[in-house]
């Protein structure tokens, strides 16, 4: 009898699944181990609204007044159109890196390469922001999470350096979960995101039960303006919004790692955005009804904690700041994983440098190891630009969303192009004969697109329209009156770098027909139905 140990073989809807990959001409490296619940909370994580809220509420306040509220509901209707797009593509394209997948894939390699390295950039550049909102909450919590010198307010130096230690210590953190496996960070993302739910509804619920005014606070301009003289203050509190309602895609991200991502990925693509629009509006509108005044300035300085803190006490808001600091650490996670997937699918089709190292995955964790660790170093270095330079980083985080929204629109505009060429019914046949019946907009697609296309370019003009008020407050530095435009320049600038020097060597590694061997290692991802190389 044969002592030899057998493994047992993976479920039948596992085989599929891999089966489907390799359709794309990928070969299943990643562990299946993500649930439904799990890619829901890899979106809602990504958003974490009880971490942007409370990070931004001032800002909104502070540029719009209590009306700002309405820039919420006008984001998430915008961005919805995007994500019903979105969850269209997660299911015809279940792949790691989805913002360069369905790019390359709609357009051709160089506009998918650059979505990708937009995406990047800007996802190392979140995770910083992330990683530093826990100064804003750990220090109220107990005075001992105070570090480096007694002010805890990151405009200051003792504050600035007190954010870098704190943040890099979470980056640490998350990356060793990267590091172990999905499966880990499911199960803590997973519990994050549950406890943020409940604090989410603790906060909409105690804050109801201490409110000032009723609901009529919403149409009220705080001086600000009235009629078209408050377009100007509305658009600019509407970046609040702006940053808060991205990162619902990272439910595509780990399309390779979640079981049946065919009709998974995009339920929970959208659970995640509508999760996120209603909780965080809730939470925006009971903070206005609650907030002790709306006139002495705090609410424009402190936001929405001193809102908690003042109706519930020093105990009752510690303990829902202590949920607010479990979110910012799960939100951290979920930005990193998601970059870390963007890097490895990239790598994985030999377009980054260092493309043998990064598109390595473990063999006994099945996680994709340095390019987990490549986000963390680089969201590190960018918390060190904090020290002293409060405003340029301020300034970075802020325009990190510009990068996202462009990258979003390198998906949109390429698949409103093709769906007037026909898509997704040119392709509708093999994708439904691997996957069944696939989520779909019907006839409605092509309007719901251009919707999406319409609120992309608006949001990406708004957001990088180069105002002094937002980017350089404080009228020091003429850079970064002109950040956005400077720093989206000098990305794409820096990118095409990056590619040409990749297509010299893949031109370079191509035979002569005369006289080289042929080469036998494949340099170019597959090329789907439709791009062009």
């Amino acid at each position: 009898m044969s002592t030899t140990p057998t493994l047992a073989a993976p479920p039948a809807s596992d085989r599929a699944d891999a089966a489907d990959l390799r359709g794309f001409g990928y070969r299943p490296e990643l562990r299946r181990s993500i649930g439904s619940y799990a890619s829901f909370a890899a979106g809602f994580s990504f958003v974490s609204i009880l971490t942007t809220v409370f990070q931004l509420f001032a800002f909104g306040f502070s540029f719009g007044g209590p009306a700002f509220f309405w820039t919420w509901p006008l984001v998430f209707a915008g961005q919805f159109m995007v994500a019903l797009n979105f969850a269209e593509l997660a299911a015809r394209y279940p792949l790691s890196g989805c913002i360069y997948q369905w790019s390359r894939r709609l357009s051709n390699a160089t506009i998918g390469w650059f979505a990708g390295w937009v995406m990047i950039v800007a996802q190392i550049v979140t995770v910083a922001a992330a990683a530093i909102a826990l100064q804003v909450v750990l220090p109220q919590i107990w005075s001992g999470f105070q570090l480096v010198g007694g002010d805890p307010a990151l405009t200051s130096t003792s504050g600035a350096t007190n954010a870098v230690v704190l943040g890099s210590i979470l980056i640490a953190l998350t990356t060793l979960v990267n590091v172990i496996g999905v499966r880990l960070m499911a199960i803590v993302n997973s519990a994050g995101v549950t406890l943020e739910i409940i604090g989410v509804a603790a906060v909409v619920i105690l804050l109801l039960f201490n409110i000032e005014r009723g609901p009529g606070v919403v149409f009220d301009t705080g001086g600000m303006g009235s009629g078209l003289s408050y377009v100007g203050p509305f658009l600019v509190s509407a970046l609040m919004a702006a940053y808060v309602v991205v990162g619902f895609d990272s439910a595509g991200e780990l399309s390779e790692e979640t079981r049946d991502p065919r009709h998974i990925a995009p339920r929970t693509i959208l659970r995640a955005l509508a999760a996120s629009g209603i909780g965080g509006g809730l939470m925006l509108l009971v903070a206005l009804m609650a907030a002790p005044s709306l006139t002495d300035g705090r609410l424009a300085t402190e936001g929405l904690p001193y809102v908690l803190t003042s109706r519930l006490g020093e105990t009752g808001g510690r303990i829902l700041l202590i949920d607010v600091a479990i979110a910012v650490a799960v939100c951290t996670l979920a930005i990193q994983t998601a970059g870390s997937r963007m890097i490895f699918s990239m790598a994985r089709d030999g377009v980054l440098p260092f493309s043998g190292a990064l598109s390595k995955v473990n063999p006994r964790t099945g996680t994709p190891a340095w390019p987990a660790i490549v986000v963390g170093v680089g969201a590190a270095a960018v918390l060190l630009v904090n020290i002293g330079q409060a405003a340029l980083f301020t300034a970075l985080t802020s325009v990190c969303i510009v990068m996202l929204y462009i990258a979003y629109a390198l998906v949109t505009i390429p698949l409103l192009i093709r769906r007037s060429k026909g898509w997704p019914a040119s392709e509708e046949a093999a994708a439904t004969e691997r996957g069944g019946k696939l989520f779909s907009l019907g006839r409605f697609g092509i309007v719901v697109n251009a919707l999406a296309v319409l609120y992309g370019i608006g949001m990406i003009l708004n957001l990088g329209w180069p105002r002094q008020e937002v980017y350089d407050p404080a009228g020091e530095h003429w850079y970064l009156h002109y950040f956005p435009l400077l720093f989206v320049g000098a990305a794409l600038l820096a990118g095409a770098a990056a590619y040409l020097r990749h297509r010299a060597r893949v031109t370079a590694l191509r035979p002569t027909p005369a006289f080289a061997a042929p080469v036998t290692t494949p340099i170019t991802a597959p090329i789907a139905a439709g791009e062009t190389a």
